[in-house]
């Protein structure tokens, strides 16, 4: 297959691309590095990269940022951090990406645990993650040409603890391993309308 991951070069997409790149042509793209340069919050950028890009049978995303931080004392310009980057950063590379990727193909986005598993200071990544969710499980039912659309939600991986120590207590973190595999499922497999939660 070929596959598009945008975001391939931080920690979870990188255990995308290691898994996925043993059996595939893994095009990378992201907003400062990789074969294709994309910002996913601008349109008219995702519109280029697709236009250099060409068919597909694959897109991956493992891209976006989220605010965090207490709140109690968290504005609406902070809370659109989340909305507007990893939300629809991802909703727009799956909306202007439709006719790229070949029939029976899939898109496969990236939520993770703090929706279903929360932490203090972690509200805004909670309901990016649960939208991210509930649009994949609305999309898949309408998706023409036998398309596929997943979410993997990973828990905190082990690569990542040190950097978000004490952040995530009592959170058991995950091996990139096991999301990679996570990605594979999704993107090899024949689900659609799931996100497949990891730890």
């Amino acid at each position: 297959m070929r596959i598009l991951i945008v975001g391939d070069s931080g920690t979870v997409g990188k255990a995308a691309a290691a898994e996925l790149g043993r059996r595939h042509d893994i095009i990378r793209a992201g907003r400062s590095s990789g074969d294709l340069i994309v910002d996913a919050m601008r349109e008219e950028s995702v519109k280029a990269m697709y236009a250099k890009l060409g068919k597909v049978d694959a897109i991956v995303t493992c891209l976006g940022h989220v605010h965090f931080g207490p709140v109690a004392t968290m504005s609406p310009e902070q809370f659109r951090i989340g909305l507007n980057d990893k939300l629809m950063g991802q909703v727009n590379l799956f909306l202007l990406g439709m006719n790229n990727v070949n029939d029976n193909g899939s898109f496969t986005l990236t939520s993770g645990i703090l929706d279903r598993d929360p932490v203090r200071a972690g509200a805004n990544a909670a309901a990016v993650n649960g939208a991210i969710g509930a649009f994949v499980k609305g999309a898949a039912i309408e998706m023409p040409r036998g398309l596929r659309i997943n979410a993997v939600s990973p828990g905190l991986l082990e690569d990542s603890a040190a950097k978000y120590d004490g952040f995530f207590p009592g959170h058991e973190p995950v091996s990139s391993a096991r999301v990679g595999l996570a990605y594979a499922k999704s993107v090899e497999g024949a689900l659609t309308g799931q996100v497949i939660c990891v730890g």
